[in-house]
């Protein structure tokens, strides 16, 4: 049977890199994006909800049910952010989401994508790491059948798609570089491994919920 995908932050480079591999591949058979603003594609498979209260998703919660597969990428810059606006983005959006999702739709794979570097113990003096380490946290703790956190390092764009931060589009230039040493993927990998994992094909890799840029990778492969 085909799967039925969620994705928040399809209009960002890593979301719509996941968006294009989904659209793609022939075992999804539907892709919902939850938006607050047109991604502007146009697909068969493709529905889009524009909701603007990333805190509340009660309006749309009937159509989170019958969900196989969730990858979030909705994120913000934390440098020069105000420290409770990075919060509300980074971590209290995706609980909220994640909650709304999991009282529909519990047999979910949610798949969080998060960084390199994140602090799960949740001490680290850098805000970014801290914040992303209680948002995994968060995400670990909803109780979806299976959950991920994806920590990429330096993200590669592919299939036309760009960084919409400038700092990240000039980090991907050492992507090559970086690669054989495990650091780097792609947002073509990334898409692509969310699938595996919504098949579950990473059965077939060692048992891990923290998966870096050599895992992503490698999990990309089995879709």
């Amino acid at each position: 049977m085909k799967k039925c995908v969620l994705i928040f932050g399809a209009t960002g480079t890593v979301g719509a890199g996941a968006l294009l591999e989904c659209l793609d591949h022939p075992e999804i058979g539907e892709v919902l994006c939850i938006v607050r603003r047109p991604t502007g594609r146009s697909h068969p498979k493709l529905r889009e909800i524009i909701h603007r209260d990333f805190l509340d998703f009660a309006t749309i919660a009937s159509d989170m049910h019958d969900i196989d597969g969730c990858f979030w990428a909705v994120g913000t810059p934390s440098s020069g952010a105000d420290e409770q606006a990075y919060i509300r983005v980074e971590h209290d959006y995706v609980a909220a989401a994640a909650r709304a999702l999991h009282k529909q739709s519990p047999q979910c794979c949610f798949v969080f994508g998060s960084g390199a570097g994140a602090d799960e113990t949740e001490t680290s003096r850098q805000l970014w790491a801290r914040v992303k380490g209680q948002a995994e946290n968060a995400v670990l703790g909803m109780g979806f059948k299976q959950a991920l956190i994806f920590r990429p390092g330096t993200i590669a764009p592919r299939r036309g798609i760009k960084h919409n931060v400038p700092v990240y589009g000039l980090a991907a230039w050492l992507a090559p570089l970086m690669r054989p040493f495990g650091m780097a993927t792609s947002t073509e990998e990334i898409g692509r491994a969310f699938i595996a994992a919504v098949l579950g094909k990473n059965a077939e890799q060692p048992a891990r919920i923290r998966l870096g840029s050599a895992e992503i990778n490698t999990l990309a492969k089995l879709a």
